[in-house]
């Protein structure tokens, strides 16, 4: 009887399996279709123009990151930030998306509809950096909010949790200057290594639908300790600035 359900088991990984490289190469050809294929072909230099004022508009967040840190440890004695990690969405992640997302297939739709292209994540020590920082970036008067999700506040079911904004941020070029979306998520250490970890699982192809059931629970309870323990740490880091003042 237990050879029997082994067996049993091991069918349906490898059904799941089938299923899972057959979904994968019907992306894949999707993807690679004569109407993308086509279109990759005659929009490579406008489609490349674009991807650096992208990168330009990156530059100008970070640097404004890396200025606030630095007027912000002069002023508290201590560095809100512990990294700044950004990134450009590869050009396959952005046709998985327009394919998605059912989106027209040129360029100014692709700006108009595609509002995390660019991606700037802070990393911060504390809870409370997180809303100081938000704040000073906000205030700035070339940046636009476009949209906030606090999932800080309001984590997602899965135990997710991450303060996002878009805005709009100017970058000069030679003759004019253009407004760039940019995607800007702010997490502590610990809210960064659990999506790191949550993110390895939903993309770990071996796993079955039972350790993958598994995995999100015991997942969603190191959620919550990590938000404990953010909460707890925050209360020691401010017992330690009453005692300075």
């Amino acid at each position: 009887m237990k050879k029997n359900l082994e067996v049993i088991t091991e069918l349906k990984k490898q059904g799941k399996a089938l299923l899972d490289s057959r979904r994968e190469n019907f992306v894949r050809q999707s993807i690679l279709s004569d109407e993308f294929l086509n279109f990759i072909q005659e929009n490579k230099k406008p489609f490349d123009l674009l991807m650096s004022y992208y990168e330009c508009a990156i530059m100008e967040v970070e640097t404004k990151f890396r200025v606030l840190n630095h007027e912000l440890s002069l002023e508290y004695d201590s560095n809100p930030i512990e990294s700044i990690k950004t990134r450009v969405k590869s050009y396959d992640s952005i046709l998985k998306k327009i394919r998605r997302k059912n989106i027209p297939l040129n360029l100014e739709s692709m700006e108009e509809n595609l509002k995390d292209i660019a991606g700037v994540r802070v990393i911060c020590s504390f809870p409370d950096d997180i809303y100081k920082l938000a704040e000073s970036f906000l205030r700035q008067d070339d940046i636009i909010l476009i949209q906030k999700k606090d999932y800080i506040k309001n984590p997602k079911p899965s135990g997710y949790r991450s303060l996002h904004l878009i805005v709009q941020v100017p970058i000069f070029l030679q003759n004019t200057k253009k407004l760039v979306n940019v995607e800007v998520q702010f997490r502590t250490i610990a809210m960064d290594f659990w999506a790191s970890l949550d993110h390895k699982m939903r993309y770990k192809k071996q796993l079955s639908d039972q350790e993958i059931e598994i995995l999100q629970e015991e997942l969603y309870d190191c959620a919550q300790q990590s938000a404990a323990l953010d909460e707890r740490m925050q209360g020691i880091r401010d017992r330690i600035a009453q005692r300075k003042n």
